[in-house]
């Protein structure tokens, strides 16, 4: 089953160096969800043959356009090409409003629904849900209300061991509860418990993305033990000063959440437009991360299950 992440745009503020702004696309057993929108999105995606008419929920960070401003023109493109499934927006408040805009003052024709959620930046709780995956909030500190965002896969149901079926007589329709942790009553009445019965399924994966943010260490138990970290690193160390005042982490700060939350990848981006070469900035964050890697355009990061 397919949980992977691929990387659409992880410059910072404007396009430079053959990168574009922030935009990605997460693939989690075939559902498509984006997370962010910046300006060439969908060159992107044209790019590296994703299919757009697959996505159909929006994650967007905040509202400074390298995150925001490529999402009008993927909406008009979803009308130009007759889309009909509804389409779910989250987003910190005002993003409706821009859209109406836009839409309104370019006379363009919306031929699908799109529900705008607006997500409370100073909370961390649950915004959607389906029956693969659940998706929390992540209150981040940027110069404008910010938001990360936590997608966990749901449990995956028990795996049943095959001999008992024979050994118990149990019959195909109690398989399915059984899996969901039911005991088995035998004929003779004799219940048998589902540990008998069952080994644990498949361990549930995890991804985190925190956007635009100085270091926080709030956030720290939010992502505890996540399968892959975003964690924007806009400067080097050397422009700790800097960052800070614009609203922005390190490398070596991001290394540091990702550290202290233990988790098992770093994926660093919205690189500085001053970095051309940006291994001196990977490197930085290995020095306190090892397993740190560049969110380099067109690359795939599966996530596999723990074995």
């Amino acid at each position: 089953m397919n949980f992977s992440l691929t990387i659409l745009g992880s410059n910072s503020a404007i396009p430079a160096h053959g990168r574009f702004p922030s935009a990605q696309v997460l693939n989690i057993q075939e559902d498509l969800y984006m997370i962010d929108c910046g300006e060439g999105a969908q060159i992107r995606l044209t790019n590296f043959k994703i299919k757009r008419s697959k996505i159909n929920q929006i994650f967007i960070s905040h509202l400074h356009g390298d995150h925001v401003f490529g999402l009008p023109g993927l909406l008009n493109s979803f009308s130009l090409a007759g889309r009909k499934a509804p389409l779910d927006i989250f987003a910190p408040s005002g993003l409706e409003k821009m859209i109406d805009v836009i839409f309104e003052t370019t006379q363009a024709h919306k031929t699908f629904e799109i529900n705008f959620h607006v997500v409370d930046t100073k909370k961390h709780k649950l915004i959607f849900e389906n029956k693969k995956i659940k998706v929390y909030s992540i209150p981040l500190q940027h110069r404008i209300p910010t938001t990360g965002y936590l997608f966990k896969e749901k449990p995956f149901p028990k795996n049943i061991i095959s001999e008992k079926i024979a050994e118990y007589d149990i019959p195909f329709s109690k398989i399915k509860e059984i899996k969901n942790g039911a005991d088995f009553t035998a004929d003779e009445g004799i219940v048998i418990p589902n540990d008998e019965l069952t080994f644990e399924g498949k361990t549930p994966r995890s991804y985190a993305y925190c956007s635009d943010t100085v270091y926080l260490e709030s956030i720290i138990p939010l992502i505890k033990n996540v399968d892959l970290l975003y964690h924007e690193a806009t400067f080097g160390a050397e422009m700790a000063k800097v960052s800070f005042e614009r609203g922005h982490s390190t490398t070596k700060e991001a290394a540091t959440i990702a550290a202290k939350a233990e988790v098992r990848k770093l994926l660093i981006g919205h690189f500085s437009t001053r970095y051309l070469d940006l291994n001196v900035l990977k490197e930085e964050a290995a020095e306190i991360f090892p397993n740190s890697h560049l969110a380099i355009e067109g690359q795939k990061f599966e996530i596999d299950f723990i074995s």
